[in-house]
């Protein structure tokens, strides 16, 4: 019987992607304090030399795991579009309603991005990146408001107050699921965007 190496082999793009997920899972459940090139390669079953490969330490692949998480949540969120078809309105509630819905609206992602959020204040490259998906998340709503015949001088107050609408109902979901439904969520939502499309 032989033995099973201790570290496997893998595609370079595939074993990037795999440290980018164990980097999301180690922040996820260990915060920030407790994510170490260490504890990401052992999640990832690799040696720490095999992390160092790959990222130029452990602000690197934090930063680029900051941007794989915010590319999965887009892609989540392109997908509500792309099933709404074309009406503005039905567009407008789908880009809106989709961070209630998984894979958005969960506990892991949640502290994934509480572990990011934590690092906006320290380290400027996660605080560069946080105002770039900022921006671009409002950019986008801002749009499909103007779409639905919102006064330009109105979209951007509107696209703010929106985003913290979602925000705030996303981390109520997420931190206490009982309390109310994705659902709940998606209508208070919508009556929202009633009251500023009137």
């Amino acid at each position: 019987m032989s033995a099973r190496p201790a570290f496997s082999r893998a595609e370079p793009d595939t074993r990037r992607l795999s440290l980018i997920a164990a980097a999301a899972r180690v922040l996820a459940r260990e915060g920030v304090a407790g994510t170490s090139v260490r504890a990401i390669a052992l999640e990832a079953g690799v040696s720490p030399g095999l992390v160092g490969h790959y990222f130029a330490g452990i602000d690197a692949l934090v930063a680029e795991t900051y941007a794989h998480v915010e590319a999965q949540v887009a892609e989540a969120i392109d997908q509500a579009l792309e099933q709404a078809g074309r009406d503005p309105r039905v567009r407008l509630d789908a880009f809106v309603t989709a961070s209630f819905a998984a894979p958005v609206a969960s506990g892991e992602l949640l502290a994934t991005w509480i572990a990011f959020w934590s690092l906006v204040r320290s380290r400027p490259e996660i605080a560069r990146q946080h105002d770039e998906q900022y921006a671009a998340f409002r950019a986008r709503l801002e749009s499909l408001l103007g779409e639905c015949g919102l006064a330009p001088a109105r979209r951007r107050h509107a696209a703010i107050a929106i985003t913290a609408l979602i925000d705030g109902l996303w981390l109520e979901l997420c931190l206490s699921p009982q309390a109310f439904s994705a659902a709940e969520a998606g209508a208070i939502a919508r009556a929202a965007l009633d009251a500023l499309l009137r």
